[in-house]
């Protein structure tokens, strides 16, 4: 297992969509390790493989959903389908790190994936871990949570976005031991 560095926004690999996975193997369970001890070192709740330079649809996701239950759930080549209901709340991303912006996401969702295995999965999500799901697949498809952002709210943040891309971190910013770069 090892911490991998998380691509900063102006990164093109976060522009780019995921391709499949076709062969389910001991290179994709390490690559879910990697993801998962990322995910933790940067203190996040979920993480895209394009997030860490892997175009392949995988994601790990680590959130509360009742009390002390937790989902903490790897996805490989997720599916979201049948979105009901809107709410909005905010957002922020390892890959966009000191800017949190309320987003518009669906409530509930129905998720269709496979295990690490290539077994398939199929759950309907909502609420928080809906939210959640519904980032990381965006990531998937090469899309960031600023692109679901009004225009008016895109050119207020464009100076902290234009200085992430130059690869210029907020003051106060750390990157996680054995990594180069880190997040929120």
């Amino acid at each position: 297992m090892a911490v991998r560095p998380v691509r900063i926004y102006g990164d093109p690999v976060l522009r780019q969509k995921a391709l499949p996975v076709e062969t389910f193997d001991e290179t994709l369970r390490g690559l879910v390790e990697d993801m998962r001890e990322t995910m933790r070192a940067y203190r996040g709740i979920g993480l895209a493989a394009n997030q860490i330079g892997v175009l392949q649809r995988v994601l790990v996701i680590d959130v509360p959903v009742d009390g002390d239950r937790r989902a903490d759930l790897a996805l490989v080549n997720p599916v979201l389908s049948a979105r009901q209901g809107s709410t909005v709340d905010e957002e922020g991303c390892l890959s966009i790190p000191s800017i949190f912006e309320d987003v518009r996401r669906a409530e509930r969702l129905h998720v269709d994936a496979q295990d690490l295995e290539g077994r398939p999965l199929s759950f309907d999500a909502e609420g928080y871990l809906a939210r959640v799901l519904q980032h990381e697949v965006d990531h998937l498809d090469g899309v960031l949570f600023v692109d679901r952002l009004s225009l008016l709210k895109r050119q207020f943040l464009r100076k902290g976005l234009d200085s992430l891309a130059r690869g210029e971190m907020p003051d106060g910013y750390t990157a996680p031991t054995g990594s180069s770069r880190g997040s929120i």
